[in-house]
């Protein structure tokens, strides 16, 4: 339940604060005054889109804020790990002159998807917008869903279906789109693939064939140096290995005299044994070293097949390869395209008979609903003073599937006696159309709320319109009626309407210094009676005005 709202600096609201009651809440005053601006604010603290030429002029920012009063915990905010004081939630909603926005549960920072997301527990708008949209197949078939018991699991079921069945014929479409591009490519992809199998490529074999090029193209060089080297280690009678044992046995000789020398005598075995393994392997490798004309022409041979290849697929031997693995890919998926294609069909097969399955027990659900909503509706409206009217909720089949279903729904209505229901948007007026939109939120408000919530807030802006008289008196019957299981806030030019307020708010607009201020006062019995005369006389207040007026609030009352 709505506690208390503030405004700053929205629209021409400089700055108001309201407190708010259990019961029917009425917001009253002159044409243009801004009665909407609180729904307006509360439709940005449910999430609604915020824009910087809300702002006031002349002012940086906008704020509003209100207090919920919470019963029980709202899953959202659990999730976001938010928690109510003393059974209060405290919303905050900020527009900055950029036109961005920032909002706030608890004191704490969240998006605005958040307030969207907990705005259902908190309560629900019902403007003229909504009214005129009440006309479409789309919000008809959401709200006789929304009137279905247990109907969110099978809409899921069924869109989860359809996007299924979407996604399995567009692969299909594709597959068949691609076919003949793929076979015209096939025969350059199979030359391709020929071509580099013919290579037999190794991972890094270019470097190594570089490396052996080299070697064979020096083999000369490599010979003198190798032979040079050994001698000097090893073969010459002055040869390092030599003059290192005439070294060893001297300084050995000193070891024995004087053992200080020991170490050195340790230190020069590790040089003895490094110097004959190099030498060994100088005169393995002279061994081994060998010139071949037949391998150069080999070489030179093979790295020209490679870089062919670079030329044509890949600036590196692993590019090569990877652009082989693709060309491979491409050429099984030609050979694999009709078992897939047949796999595809089976599939989509499955999915629409699945999909016929899940619509055809929507569609029951719908068609049973329909008719309960139907009775229901026809109850309010002879409530609302329509008491001929005939009220049908139609399910037919829609000329296409959708996440949907494969239902077309459609409002229809009779308001007069002998004539057949046709839309709503065909035959109704706007009277009949506000109290239809009026009998249809109180029944859907009813089934969501009796299963999902305790009472919340429900906002009515002018669902009035158009009508007066009896029909008046009946909406305002209603309003009360309603806000005995919910807080009802309701902007109204009507009187009979304003009559059966349990708390009445007056709207006054003025202008003060160049600037025009809106201000929203709660009414006592006096004033409100001043307000409702006014309502029923105009500008010229009289008695029997106020007289009438204090008769339809005690009637009200009643």
């Amino acid at each position: 339940m709505l506690v208390e709202l503030v405004v700053e600096n929205l629209a021409v609201v400089e700055q108001v604060r309201v407190r708010f009651h259990p019961g029917l809440n009425l917001l009253t005053g002159e044409t243009g005054s801004g009665k909407s601006i609180v729904v307006d604010a509360l439709g940005l603290l449910f999430g609604g889109r915020a824009s910087a030429d809300m702002i006031r002029s002349g002012s940086a920012k906008a704020r509003v804020s209100a207090i919920f009063e919470i019963t029980g915990e709202l899953a959202p905010l659990a999730a976001a790990g938010i928690e109510c004081e003393d059974g209060e939630l405290i919303i905050e909603r900020e527009i900055q002159s950029t036109g961005k926005s920032r909002a706030f549960l608890g004191s704490r920072p969240v998006t605005a998807s958040l307030l969207r997301e907990i705005a259902p527990f908190l309560g629900d708008i019902h403007g003229q917008h909504d009214q005129q949209n009440l006309a479409s197949p789309e919000a008809q078939r959401e709200m006789l869903d929304g009137f279905a018991p247990g109907s969110d699991t099978l809409l899921d079921e069924v869109a989860k279906l359809y996007r299924e069945w979407r996604r399995v014929g567009a692969e299909f479409d594709e597959l068949d789109r691609n076919e003949q591009e793929k076979l015209r490519l096939a025969d350059l992809w199979t030359f391709q693939r020929k071509e580099i199998e013919a290579v037999d490529l190794k991972p890094h074999e270019d470097e190594q064939l570089e490396a052996e090029r080299k070697i064979q193209k020096n083999v000369t060089r490599l010979e003198e140096s190798a032979t040079a080297a050994y001698a000097l280690l090893y073969e010459d009678q002055t040869s390092v290995t030599a003059q290192l044992r005439v070294a060893q046995r001297r300084i050995e000789d000193l070891a024995r005299i004087d053992e200080s020398f020991q170490p050195v005598v340790e230190a020069l075995k590790p040089a003895s044994i490094a110097i004959d393994d190099a030498s060994h392997t100088l005169r393995d490798y002279l061994g081994k070293l060998e010139a071949d004309p037949q391998r150069v022409e080999a070489i030179e041979t093979r790295m020209a097949a490679i870089e062919k290849l670079k030329r044509k697929y890949g600036a590196t031997i692993e590019e090569i390869l990877a652009f082989f693995d693709t060309v491979s890919k491409q050429l099984s998926a030609i050979e694999s395209a009709g078992e897939r294609r047949l796999a595809l069909e089976k599939e989509r097969a499955r999915l629409e008979s699945a999909f016929k399955s899940a619509a055809a027990k929507l569609t029951a659900l719908r068609k049973d609903t329909g008719k309960k909503l139907a009775k229901k509706v026809e109850a309010e409206l002879a409530s609302l003073a329509m008491q001929q009217s005939v009220f049908e909720v139609r399910v037919s089949a829609s000329s296409e599937w959708s996440a949907h279903g494969a239902d077309f729904v459609e409002f229809l209505i009779s308001a007069n006696v002998g004539e057949e229901p046709r839309p709503l948007d065909k035959v109704a007026s706007g009277g009949e159309m506000s109290r239809v939109a009026l009998s249809l939120k109180t029944c859907t408000m009813r089934a969501a709320g009796s299963s999902k919530r305790a009472a919340r807030t429900l906002v009515f802006d002018e669902v009035d319109a158009g009508i007066g008289g009896g029909a008046a008196d009946a909406v305002g019957r209603k309003l009360k009626k309603l806000a005995g299981a919910e807080q009802v806030l309701c902007v109204t030019h009507l009187a009979q309407v304003a009559s059966y307020a349990d708390h009445h708010y007056f709207v006054d607009k003025r202008s003060e210094r160049g600037r025009t201020y809106t201000t929203i006062e709660e009414l006592d019995r006096a004033r409100r009676t001043q307000e409702i005369g006014r309502m029923l006389s105009g500008e010229l207040l009289t008695p029997e005005a106020l007289k009438h007026a204090e008769q339809m609030i005690k009637a009200g009352a009643g």
